[in-house]
């Protein structure tokens, strides 16, 4: 099924059924690179190369990327060099009697609570963002909601009238739209005493709202107390609606479907389990370069399953037709190639594809992914892609597939994405642990499952490729932080009762502790964002002193010790 870089002299080991092609180095002889201790059997047998030989140019050039491999490695995040996302301040854990009374606005997401799908409406990425909702009421606070809606989410959805009625069955409370215009703010005011839920009007038609427009965002924020942000699919956006608003809200903190939706990401960089292996679908190599380094960087292999395994096979030097070459990502995916030489791990291509005839679009035929013929054209893998994708995945205990088994002349819903999804709901139940990213993957996985639960799917892709390429999501940036973990105060303080006195730059922590020394009757807290100053002393003669080190931020210092004071 898929090819697969890994050779010796000339010679290439077939292991686990799998054939595997060369990566040559500028003397035309083969590399060596140690064998993946997951994914290769060291017990495999020697077989003389059968596979299709590298052309000229293409193998030349890949050689002679080799000499630049110090660069990639520099470019290519390493397990302990990804910035972890920032603790931001949850719903879960505001506290609730800080909602009674409170005018709260949730910028929810349209493509979970306004779906046509019925069977949508039950599913646990719907529930959690009814839950916010629902909770948010119960706790006595007033709810302004807010998102943008397009037809192709639901056709039903003509105006804010009709959005406003089904939300009000899904949550099953009453919702009232209200309009957001400058003559309107006096207006809105009076009208939230009438009601406790309400509706704005669609943000899809205000331009306001793309372009993060601050008087606009000022404007949607009048009157509002609270922000809650629970549209986790627009976090790589920067809009008014998630970002500007921040600015002009007391609270800005995270609904429950955005916190699942943030527990997700963090799974899908986590390299716990061994192998893990990346299944890589869809197109747009030259984009996506970046993330696709990093994944190449934590995995134990990549498999192309989509469009960019042409690109692949193309800077193999293998023979592509040049209506699948991707224009500007010879010398990307290059980069990939040398990188997974440089960590010894394997990417893999399918081996055959399903074709359709040009000229008879009924007419079907199978061919190898290096010779596809004049006038065919590739819908889907081929079946012996397929088995032997299956036989690499039952060794893996971590699996990720983000984006589609689709090709440029595919149908909606290929059967190899069908197929996929069958092995990775069997793996699952083996207790493999599986993460499916995009649309169309997701689909696939809901239509062969139906015991699929929502923490293995991520439906939007855009902000998982975004966070692989190692940029900061402004929709997360925008939200208050939280302090990384819960403090006993009990066991930081002999007495927690006592007073607390509070010094913001501690430093080393010496002048506190003279405090502390003469003045038993009180408690003392030391913030300090450097950690090279940093000094914690712990009961000295029985005097309470306890210090903590805050993430480094702006502000942070102000806003960590608040979150401090509240746990407390």
């Amino acid at each position: 099924m898929f090819q697969l870089l890994n050779s010796v002299d000339g010679t290439l080991s077939l292991s686990n059924k799998l054939t595997f092609y060369a990566f040559p180095t500028k003397t035309s002889e083969f590399l060596h690179p140690k064998s993946s201790p997951y994914l290769v059997n060291k017990t495999a047998k020697r077989w003389r190369f059968r596979g299709v030989r590298l052309s000229l140019r293409g193998g030349s050039e890949a050689a002679d990327h080799v000499k630049s491999s110090n660069k990639f490695k520099a470019n290519c995040c390493d397990e302990g060099e990804m910035e972890p996302f920032p603790h931001v301040q949850t719903l879960r854990k505001f506290p609730k009697e800080e909602l009674v009374g409170k005018v709260v606005m949730v910028r929810f997401d349209s493509t979970n609570l306004l779906r046509e799908e019925e069977q949508d409406q039950s599913s646990q990425s719907v529930s959690s963002a009814v839950f916010t909702i629902k909770y948010l009421h119960e706790a006595g606070a007033k709810i302004i909601l807010v998102s943008d809606w397009r037809k192709k989410t639901n056709s039903q959805l003509h105006d804010a009238e009709t959005v406003a009625d089904m939300i009000s069955s899904v949550i099953q409370h009453r919702v009232v739209t209200i309009k957001c215009d400058y003559s309107a703010v006096l207006l809105k005011m009076e009208v939230l005493k009438k009601a406790d839920i309400f509706l704005l009007e669609n943000l899809s038609e205000c331009k306001e709202e793309v372009a993060n427009n601050s008087k606009f965002a000022e404007l949607l924020s009048l009157g509002v107390d609270i922000f809650v942000n629970d549209s986790f699919s627009q976090s790589h956006k920067i809009l008014a609606s998630t970002v500007g608003i921040a600015r002009f809200c007391s609270a800005c903190i995270a609904g429950f479907h955005f916190e699942e939706s943030l527990c997700q990401l963090k799974k899908v960089a986590r390299t716990n389990k061994r192998p893990y292996v990346a299944i890589i679908g869809g197109g747009n190599l030259y984009d996506k370069a970046a993330a696709l380094h990093f994944l190449v960087s934590r995995c134990d292999g990549v498999v192309f399953v989509g469009m960019m395994s042409f690109q692949i096979m193309h800077a193999l030097g293998l023979s592509v037709p040049s209506y699948l070459v991707e224009p500007g990502a010879y010398k990307a995916a290059l980069d990939i190639i040398q990188i997974a030489h440089d960590r010894n791990i394997p990417i893999l291509h399918p081996m055959d594809f399903w074709c359709m005839n040009e000229h008879l679009p009924e007419k079907m035929g199978i061919f190898p992914s290096h010779n596809i013929l004049d006038g065919w054209l590739p819908v889907d893998l081929g079946p012996r892609s397929l088995n032997e994708l299956n036989s690499l995945l039952v060794k893996c205990k971590k699996i990720l597939w983000i984006g589609p088994v689709k090709f440029k002349f595919s149908g909606q819903c290929a059967d190899g994405a069908s197929k996929l999804a069958q092995a990775l709901n069997e793996l699952r139940q083996r207790n493999c642990d599986i993460t499916v990213v995009g649309n169309m993957a997701c689909q696939a996985m809901v239509m062969e499952s139906k015991c699929v639960l929502v923490n293995d799917m991520i439906e939007n892709a855009s902000v998982l490729w975004e966070f692989f390429k190692g940029r900061k999501l402004p929709g997360v940036m925008a939200l208050d932080r939280a302090y990384p973990f819960g403090i006993d105060w009990k066991s930081a303080y002999c007495n927690p009762a006592q007073p607390l006195v509070v010094d913001i730059g501690s430093g080393s922590g010496l002048f506190l502790l003279g405090m502390a020394r003469r003045r038993k009757d009180l408690n003392f807290l030391g913030l300090e964002i450097n950690s090279k100053v940093l000094h914690c002393n712990k009961c000295y003669n029985n005097i309470s002193f306890h210090s903590f080190e805050l993430s480094r931020r702006v502000g942070s210092c102000f806003d960590t010790g608040m979150d401090l004071l509240r746990s407390r």
